[in-house]
């Protein structure tokens, strides 16, 4: 089966290797179709079971309101930003299980491929959820380039 669309560019994005599923300690389980290659960066679908959080389209700016110049400089705060949402949670990117990405320029997306997928394991580590990317005309707030919506999954103890 060929992958094609979002899907296929978050592949090309992270460049890692899904080489086994997510640590035993978060509980999920990753899904994968028999038959189907293994996704590289990102994964088709996630079961987890705990407690959920929904964290609403955050953008990359700092806690002053300030967005940093480029594509790449606003993706690591929007991902810093995940992370803090998700500390406050008392959760991690390990426990991420699904990620929505809302980018205004898929060029410059497509041409930050490289430089995309460092910030992502720096600030990520090599935890990859089930991903979409879509572009849009514009975010709410005008100088936003990226908008990121996560879903986490905290197993039960």
């Amino acid at each position: 089966m060929a992958i094609h669309g979002p899907v296929r560019l978050m592949e090309v994005l992270l460049t890692e290797t899904l080489r086994q599923p997510p640590a035993a300690s978060t509980g999920h389980t990753v899904l994968l179709p028999e038959g189907w290659p293994r996704p590289r960066g990102y994964v088709n679908g996630i079961m987890a079971r705990g407690e959920t959080i929904y964290l609403g389209g955050l953008i990359g700016w700092d806690t002053e309101g300030r967005f940093p110049e480029g594509f790449v400089a606003q993706v690591r705060q929007v991902l810093k930003n995940i992370v803090a949402v998700l500390d406050a949670g008392g959760a991690g990117p390990e426990h991420i299980v699904r990620m929505t990405w809302y980018v205004v320029d898929l060029n410059g997306y497509r041409n930050s491929l490289a430089e995309l997928g460092a910030v992502y394991r720096e600030v990520m580590g090599r935890h990859y959820p089930a991903m979409a990317l879509v572009e849009v005309k514009g975010l709410v707030e005008p100088d936003a380039l990226v908008e990121i919506e996560t879903t986490a999954v905290i197993p039960r103890s």
